[in-house]
C-alpha cells in the first residue's frame, strides 16, 4: 500500500490539506488564523455539560453516553458563560474528525489557556487516553476544562487547545537532538545537556528584568475573559516575585507560578517541539500545561532571537524549594513532514516571539 500521507508533523498545508478532504470536519469555516505554524487551534461548541468528574470513556462507551451518567446540568455558551474554579466542564468541540489510516493527532492546552493555569484536556469516543487520537480515528471531540485559579469567560468559538497532526514516529533520537544541536543551536545559555531532548534550567535571578523572577496567583480575584487581549490589570490577578539575593523559591503546594527559564529556545524552521510531561526525577513539582512550540519559535529570522520557555509551575503534596539553574523541563523535537509555509513570529499574530518573563496575553504589559 502507497502511503498518500508525507512522514513527520504536519505544517500549515498540510493542516489545510487535511481539511480540504474532508479529515477534519467543521460546520462553519475555520477563523482566519486558527491554523498554526505546526498545530490547529479548537474552537469550544454551544454547550457545556458541568460534570461530577473527570473521566475516560474506555473502549466501551462514547464520550457522550459517560456525559449523560454525570451531568449535573447543561450551560449555554452562545452568549457566553462563566465557568468557575475547581469545577469540571465538558464541551463538544466544533471539529471532529475522520482521520486517514496513518495520521495521529495529539493536543495540548494552548500558551495562554496554561498561563491561567486552566486544566484542558481532549477526549475521543471510546478513548483510553487523554490528548491522543490514535491514527485513523473518526468521531467527535470533546474537550475537558477545568479552571484552577481564575474563574473564566468563555463563548462558542473561544479557543483553548490546540491540536497537532503527525504519521509516524516523529520524535528525533539522542543523536539526532545532538546534531540538530550543533548545526542549529537548540537552548542558549544555562548549563543543561542536549540528550534526549533538550533539558531546560530555571532562571530565579532575574538579571536584566531588575530581579523580577516570576508571578504568584492571588485568589479571589474577577473573571478573565479568554477572548479579550491586554483587558486586565496584573496586580488585580498576581503578586510578582522577585530575587531577594539567593536565587531561590519555595513553592507552595496551594499556589500557582509563572516562572521562566534560563535558557532561550529555538525551534529551526524545520522542527517542531514539545515540553514532554512533568518527571518525578526533577522534584516534587509539576511544570507544563501548554507544550507545544511551533517551528520557528526563538528563530532569528521570524524575530524570535532570545525567546524564552514560560513555564506554568505548581508544586505536588508538599512545599518544594527550587535553585537557579535546577533543571525543570525538557523540550523533544520533531522533524516536520514538509518545510512549512509560515513560522512562529509576530506578522502571524503569534503572541509570545521574543519573550522573556511573559503572563498570558489577557494582561496589560507590567512594567514592574
Amino acid at each position: 500500500m502507497t502511503e498518500s500521507w508525507p512522514r513527520g508533523v504536519f505544517p500549515a498545508r498540510l493542516i489545510d490539506t487535511l481539511h480540504q478532504s474532508g479529515a477534519i470536519l467543521t460546520g462553519r469555516p475555520f477563523d482566519h488564523d486558527q491554523v498554526q505554524p505546526a498545530s490547529l487551534d479548537l474552537r469550544l461548541g454551544k454547550t457545556a455539560f458541568r460534570v461530577r468528574s473527570s473521566f475516560l470513556p474506555g473502549p466501551s462507551h462514547s464520550v457522550a453516553e459517560r456525559i449523560e451518567a454525570l451531568k449535573l446540568h447543561e450551560i449555554d455558551l452562545t452568549k457566553g458563560a462563566v465557568l468557575e474554579r475547581g469545577c469540571v466542564y465538558l464541551v463538544p468541540l466544533e471539529e471532529s474528525l475522520a482521520l486517514p489510516a496513518e495520521v495521529s493527532a495529539s493536543a495540548n492546552p494552548k500558551s495562554s489557556t496554561g498561563r491561567l493555569d486552566v486544566f484542558t484536556r481532549v477526549i475521543g469516543d471510546r478513548a483510553r487516553g487523554f490528548d491522543q487520537l490514535p491514527a485513523g480515528y473518526s468521531g467527535p471531540l470533546y474537550l475537558e476544562i477545568s479552571p484552577r485559579t481564575f474563574p473564566i469567560l468563555v463563548r462558542t468559538g473561544s479557543r483553548l487547545s490546540q491540536m497537532r497532526f503527525r504519521h509516524g514516529d516523529t520524535r528525533l533520537s539522542m543523536e539526532q537532538h545532538k546534531a540538530l544541536h550543533a548545526s542549529d543551536t537548540l537552548v542558549i545559555g544555562g548549563e543543561q545537556p542536549v540528550g534526549d531532548g533538550v533539558a531546560l534550567s530555571i532562571d530565579l535571578l532575574g538579571e536584566g528584568r531588575n530581579g523580577l523572577i516570576g508571578f504568584r496567583s492571588k485568589r479571589h480575584t474577577a473573571v478573565v475573559d479568554v477572548d479579550k487581549k491586554g483587558a486586565l490589570d496584573v496586580l488585580d490577578f498576581w503578586e510578582p516575585l522577585h530575587n531577594r539575593g539567593g536565587g531561590e523559591l519555595i513553592l507552595d503546594p496551594d499556589e500557582f507560578y509563572i516562572l521562566v527559564s534560563l535558557e532561550a529556545v529555538h525551534v529551526p524552521p524545520t522542527h517542531a517541539a514539545e515540553m514532554v510531561p512533568f518527571d518525578p526525577l526533577v522534584g516534587e513539582f509539576r511544570v507544563h500545561y501548554a507544550g507545544f512550540f511551533d517551528p520557528g519559535f526563538g528563530h532569528s529570522a521570524a524575530g524570535g532571537t532570545g525567546s524564552r520557555a514560560v513555564l506554568e509551575v505548581r508544586s505536588r503534596e508538599v512545599p518544594f524549594l527550587l535553585g537557579h539553574g535546577q533543571s525543570i523541563g525538557r523540550l523533544i523535537y520533531e522533524k516536520l513532514a514538509e518545510p512549512p509555509d509560515r513560522l512562529y513570529g509576530s506578522a502571524f499574530g503569534s503572541n509570545y516571539q521574543a519573550q522573556t518573563l511573559k503572563l498570558s496575553k489577557h494582561f496589560k504589559p507590567y512594567a514592574g
